[in-house]
């Protein structure tokens, strides 16, 4: 299993991605922090990098503590395409289905 974390931080605001994979070509990102502005395209970045190469993807959100609106369009398209999301807080279940993207 192959551990990689990197950190954005600018102002106060912070996205920590963690990604570890496994054997069976599967990828797990863990979020943690705010999901917001700049963010959203790292981990858009980082994302597309791991499909392009062919693995699933999963998305653990149990470090989030926010998630802005474009942030919510980011999952939901990512939900569309197959990626799995767990670990997410209520509040931001709740932004998931109440989203106009849903």
């Amino acid at each position: 299993m192959l551990f990689l974390i990197n950190f954005f931080i600018r102002n106060d605001f912070m996205l920590k991605i963690s990604q570890s994979r496994s054997a069976n070509r599967s990828v797990t990102l863990r979020f943690e922090g705010r999901l917001v502005g700049p963010w959203i395209g790292e981990a858009c970045k980082t994302c597309e990098r791991i499909l392009a190469e062919g693995c699933a993807l999963k998305l653990n959100l149990g470090g989030v503590d926010f998630v802005d609106r474009d942030g919510v369009a980011f999952l939901n398209k990512l939900i569309s395409s197959g990626v799995k999301l767990s670990g997410c807080s209520l509040f931001v279940e709740e932004q998931l289905k109440t989203s106009p993207n849903a």
